[in-house]
């Protein structure tokens, strides 16, 4: 739910009319079966463009969070140009949010992380295939001062642009909580997280689309491989 109309806007400026977009994600996977709505927006520029997203999740799942929001989370982006023709962008980065552990627990604070590095961009010359490739710094508050991370985006339109194939993938330096099996023995654990989360529409209309996504992670919130699908629909403004 993240990212995906960077890599649409930053080849085809000129083209693109709509980058903006309202999604909602019901969650089936292993002890989710909550909501999520997703908020995106990119708006380009002559200096460069700013794209952002919003996550918020309600309901209850594992966490036994049964009325409100139980994870508040962002992203905004800026990335840098100086002429039409200019390939390599400096950018810039900031994620952080909420979340709550157990429905009457306090609000825990996901850290403030912050980023910076270039990107490159990739595109047929129908634009129906986009990738862009992101490399950056990453400063975690109280964590991580000296992490990485890489970022992949991709958009792939099929059928006359009626199915769009799309996603990210990160892969990043991030100290880990200590992970414990079910008998309460201390597991192994690595530094290095990875997430990805592939999307599947189909275009009904150039506003209204019904489709699917399955985040893929690994160390990233327990020490296993995990996967989560959902069904969604997103409306185009």
């Amino acid at each position: 739910m993240k990212r995906i109309l960077l890599v649409l806007a930053v080849v085809a400026i000129g083209l693109i009319s709509k980058a903006q977009n309202i999604q909602l994600h019901y969650d089936f996977g292993e002890n989710r079966k909550l909501f999520t709505s997703t908020v995106e927006m990119f708006k380009p520029d002559k200096y460069g463009s700013t794209f952002f997203f919003i996550d918020m999740d309600y309901s209850s799942d594992a966490r036994n969070v049964s009325n409100g929001i139980s994870l508040a989370y962002w992203e905004i982006a800026r990335a840098f140009k100086w002429n039409e023709t200019q390939k390599i962008m400096p950018r810039v980065e900031y994620n952080g949010g909420a979340m709550k552990l157990d429905g009457n627990a306090p609000w825990i604070a996901i850290e403030n992380a912050y980023l910076a590095g270039i990107e490159n961009t990739w595109a047929s010359a129908d634009f129906s295939k986009i990738l862009t490739l992101q490399a950056n710094y990453k400063y975690i508050q109280d964590k991580e001062n000296a992490s990485f991370q890489i970022t992949a985006v991709w958009t792939i339109q099929m059928l006359e642009n009626k199915l769009s194939f799309m996603g990210f993938a990160d892969f990043w330096k991030e100290e880990m909580d200590v992970w414990f099996d079910s008998e309460g023995n201390k597991l192994e654990k690595t530094d290095f997280r990875f997430l990805s989360e592939p999307q599947i529409w189909f275009n009904f209309s150039n506003s209204f689309s019904v489709g699917s996504e399955v985040e893929l992670g690994y160390n990233f919130d327990s020490p296993d491989f995990k996967v989560k699908p959902t069904i969604a629909v997103k409306w185009t403004l």
